[in-house]
């Protein structure tokens, strides 16, 4: 079962953090740009080209290093087709390099449209020759359980059958998220529900390591929360966005391992893939070696959780 081959890399790296593909224009450097420019004339193409060639070098500088990467689909939509092609680009490549890919795709919709969305990012699609091809092809999607089941239930059925996975949001680290997710219900507060429906859908998909392949999208900027959840949700693996330039600490993100030190992997992206930009950088890698200064701060957060996460620290 992937979550189990996932747990596998990480407790052999000793490294349970990923790298967010949220990839900015901005963080690519002048050289790639002009590069993809005089290759490529339509701007939209020269940028999905830029950011791709970004993308490979960064694959490139922490795939030893940690066991994931996590694409997040939006910063390739807004280039239209060629940010797709990118998209898809990134995909292949990191799994070429033996990195495990969560598709952060977010996706939430009515069940004939959920079934699509599934097939695109986990299943196959049938060509017009009546063959089926992967598209996308992630190892795991995030998923917005907001519809309800019918909207996550195709996910599942394609997880189980292409051997996939799922983080579904229960408690995420946006500041506002307690607009919906803190309100009170009769079954508690609504994040608390969640976690309770993405318990039982994942009950039946449970791999030799104690955690189901349908997991949870719990934020590192609630720690109490995240404590409480942990607490809640014995076998859902969690992924913890907000670390770092979001506020959340190595500390908070501990909460999200249990006293075996497994049961999360940790996102991020911005610290790293923009560490060449930060002042103390420049002077020791310059834009000509941002990939290097990704390795050292994806290096710097992986010691980091270590000092809060049991297993780590019992090696």
């Amino acid at each position: 079962m992937i979550i189990d081959r996932l747990i596998d890399r990480i407790l052999e790296l000793d490294n349970p953090s990923v790298v967010g593909l949220d990839t900015r224009m901005e963080y690519v450097p002048k050289y790639l740009k002009e590069e993809a420019q005089k290759k490529q004339k339509e701007p939209l193409r020269a940028a999905s080209d830029a950011v791709y060639a970004f993308n490979a070098a960064i694959i490139d500088s922490v795939c030893d290093v940690v066991p994931a990467v996590k694409p997040q689909i939006a910063f390739y939509e807004q280039y239209g087709a060629a940010g797709i092609d990118c998209y898809i680009k990134t995909v292949r490549y990191a799994k070429s390099k033996g990195l495990f890919v969560i598709g952060d795709i977010k996706r939430g919709d009515v069940a004939s449209t959920a079934q699509a969305y599934a097939n695109a990012h986990l299943g196959r699609v049938t060509g017009a020759d009546g063959n089926d091809y992967a598209v996308f092809d992630e190892d795991f999607v995030t998923l917005n359980p907001y519809l309800g089941f019918d909207a996550v239930s195709p996910f599942i059925e394609e997880a189980r059958k292409h051997d996939k996975g799922l983080f579904i949001l229960v408690k995420t680290s946006n500041a506002g998220s307690g607009d919906i997710q803190d309100v009170q219900t009769e079954m508690g507060m609504v994040y608390e529900a969640v976690a309770k429906k993405v318990m039982s859908w994942g009950k039946n998909d449970i791999g030799c390591h104690g955690f189901s392949m349908v997991g949870a999208v719990v934020g590192a900027t609630h720690p109490a929360q995240a404590s409480e959840l942990r607490k809640m949700m014995p076998s859902a693996f969690f992924l913890v966005p907000g670390y770092g330039t979001q506020g959340g600490t190595a500390g908070d993100a501990g909460v999200c391992f249990n006293e075996n030190g497994i049961g999360a992997i940790v996102n991020n992206s911005s610290a790293i893939l923009a560490a060449h930009m930060k002042p103390e950088n420049r002077g020791e890698f310059g834009e000509s070696n941002f990939a290097l200064a990704a390795r050292k701060a994806a290096l710097e957060m992986r010691d980091s959780l270590r000092k809060h996460i049991p297993r780590a620290k019992g090696k």
